[in-house]
Formats: structure tokens, C-alpha cells, sequence
């Protein structure tokens, strides 16, 4: 597949490694004989490395096929994360490593969940934008607290922590950006 024909979300092979296309810039040079260039922003598939790298409009890329998977998190089996496809029961397993962050938003009843599958093999999880937690410690809410920019942290369920406004308490379910690893709002 030409570099110009590659779009974003495509999956596709560089250096023995699959990659998974975030963006595109495509670039024109000013004068006669320029050769337009495209830009892309790449992150591995499994582990989320970044990868930078500019090619010649006619230059190759071999496309793999992704499958994604709709899933549901079942389990923590030692140091796999156990999932089931939604449509099948097949059950995914995913390391650690392959999670990664990711961990610190997986809870039962979690929407939104795929799991990326090359070759009939789990090698990624795609999570929701905002995923739905409980605030499982964080400091009483102030007398007179308003609803200003303070911020205090609050553990989740999940065991990690985020800045909430003052007034969130324990107990209280908070929406939470799994890109950004910051509070969102009241569920």
C-alpha cells in the first residue's frame, strides 16, 4: 500500500513491528522536482510506542489486519487480565505489560472495552474515553468548600489516584478521561 494511500486507524507493518496510525501531515514542497511527503504519528500495537516517521508519497507500507473486539473485563488471573468477547464468550487473555497503564481503569461492568487481535492473537486493549469509578478514599469535604479550581487526591477503586474538586467524598462515582488520567465529572 502507497504511503498516500495510508489513512488514520490504519494498521500497519514498519520494521518487523505493527504500528497503528494516530496522524497524518502531509507536506508539498515549494518548486519544481519536490517530492510530497507524509508524516506519520504511529503507536506500536502491542505497548503504545510512539513512532515517528516521514515517507515519500510512492513509498510502501504493508497494511495488517486488526480486528477489534467488543469485551467485557472478567478477571485478573496473576499477572494476565482475563477478558470475554461480548458476541462469543471467547475469553482473552493480555499480560501486564501489554495492559499497561490501562490497569488502573479496568473494573467489572466497564463499557466500551476492545480487544485488538492480529493473526487470531490478543495483542492490545483499546479502553472507552471516560470510564466510570468510585472514589474509595480521599479527604472529608471542607466546611464552606465551593466549587472553586481546589483540588485535592482521591484513591480509586481501581487503587489509582486522581485530583477530584473538594467537594467529591468516599463512595461517590466519578467519571474519569483514560487518556488523560483526569477527573471528568460526577457519574
Amino acid at each position: 500500500m502507497k504511503a498516500s494511500e495510508i489513512k488514520k486507524g490504519n494498521v500497519v507493518e514498519h520494521d518487523g513491528k505493527v504500528w497503528q496510525v494516530r496522524d497524518i501531515e502531509r507536506s508539498a514542497p515549494q518548486g519544481r522536482g519536490g517530492n510530497v511527503t507524509f508524516r506519520f504519528i504511529m503507536y506500536s500495537v502491542p505497548g503504545g510506542q510512539k513512532l515517528d516517521l516521514s515517507l515519500r508519497a510512492e513509498d510502501d507500507l504493508k497494511e495488517t489486519e486488526l480486528v477489534r473486539r467488543a469485551v467485557d473485563y472478567s478477571y485478573k488471573d496473576g499477572e494476565a487480565y482475563v477478558f470475554m468477547d461480548r458476541e462469543d464468550y471467547t475469553q482473552y487473555m493480555l499480560d501486564g505489560d501489554v495492559v499497561g497503564d490501562a490497569a488502573g481503569y479496568l473494573a467489572e461492568g466497564i463499557d466500551g472495552c476492545y480487544v485488538q487481535i492480529i493473526d487470531d492473537a490478543a495483542v492490545g486493549l483499546q479502553l472507552p474515553h471516560t470510564v466510570t469509578l468510585e472514589v474509595t478514599d480521599t479527604a472529608p469535604e471542607l466546611k464552606g468548600a465551593s466549587a472553586t479550581k481546589r483540588s485535592k487526591p482521591a484513591t480509586l477503586s481501581t487503587g489509582i489516584e486522581i485530583q477530584v474538586p473538594e467537594y467529591i467524598t468516599s463512595g461517590t462515582q466519578v467519571l474519569v478521561n483514560t487518556t488523560t488520567g483526569e477527573f471528568s465529572g460526577r457519574a
